[in-house]
């Protein structure tokens, strides 16, 4: 499996005996699918089969297909309805006589709902069925060209993320080696600040007991350890492709958590400073993670 994205576009056309046919088909980022329709009147019938076509090919993204019939050259003409025209006409008459409004422009009337009625030549069963054969087919293509721009952009996300990843697990080791991390560290640190506050020294039982429950407290090889393991978990899965991204923002949260962890317990600036790096490394991230499909 590829990783994929979720943002693209892609457009296709057809002709025929019934016309031209245009149809567009973008996506942006979504948490579950969401698709979106925009289709010509009297093209009901190839709403569901469209439908699923896209949920066949995404499994996440707000997905937006509009498709566009222009009819042959000669086979369609306009009236206008001077019914409706006289009642848009009457409807707006006493405004212009109060000097309320100005009196409409030709233009303005003819853009009103209802005025121009389009008269087309109707298509027999059999060119109806083409027609709607090749609407479909048209989908079909954007939606094949729009898979293709979600998987080019899910493949540099890819080099992003295992950058991100890179910094991450270099983070991660900086932490494990530095000095105010160990435990014999601790123990010194302790020791001086009881020699500055206890004169004659301190019993070294005493010692070695305090020592051991500020090493308990400011032990981070747990959350190292937990972060090792994100860091395995979320090479593999960019490693088996999308659908991965619900799974890659939780996480990303739970990189965020260990970080926060190792900062609380850090009593060190070293330390502090690289679970600082690492929180920011883990927000950008998290942040390119929501482009994942």
């Amino acid at each position: 499996m590829t990783l994929s994205g979720m943002t693209g576009f892609a457009r296709s056309e057809r002709s025929g005996v019934y016309g031209s046919i245009s149809v567009e088909a973008r996506s942006v980022n979504g948490k579950g699918l969401d698709v979106r329709l925009r289709l010509p009147q009297g093209l009901d019938a190839v709403e569901n089969p469209i439908r699923e076509l896209a949920k066949q090919r995404f499994n996440r993204g707000s997905v937006s297909i509009t498709v566009t019939l222009t009819a042959p050259e000669g086979a369609s003409a306009a009236s206008v309805d001077m019914a409706q025209l006289e009642a848009y006409l009457h409807a707006t008459r006493n405004l212009v006589d109060k000097g309320g409004v100005r009196a409409a422009s030709i233009g303005e009337l003819l853009a009103l709902k209802g005025v121009i009625i389009s008269e087309e030549t109707g298509l027999d069963e059999d060119q109806a069925a083409e027609r709607d054969a090749e609407v479909v087919n048209a989908v079909e293509a954007a939606l094949d060209g729009l898979k293709t721009a979600r998987l080019e952009e899910g493949a540099a996300l890819r080099t992003v993320l295992e950058g991100h990843l890179d910094e991450i697990t270099d983070l991660r080791d900086q932490a494990a080696n530095c000095a105010a991390a160990m435990p014999d560290a601790i123990k010194a640190r302790l020791q001086v600040k009881l020699d500055e506050l206890i004169s004659g020294g301190v019993d070294p039982d005493r010692l070695a007991q305090e020592a051991a429950m500020m090493a308990v407290k400011a032990d981070v090889r747990e959350e190292l350890d937990r972060l090792k393991a994100h860091i395995d978990s979320a090479h593999a899965l960019l490693d088996a492709g999308s659908p991965c991204g619900r799974k890659l923002d939780f996480l990303s949260q739970e990189f965020n958590r260990e970080a926060n962890t190792l900062c609380s317990k850090s009593a060190d600036t070293q330390l502090t400073n690289i679970g600082l790096a690492l929180k920011a490394t883990v927000d950008r991230l998290r942040e390119q993670v929501q482009n994942v499909e």
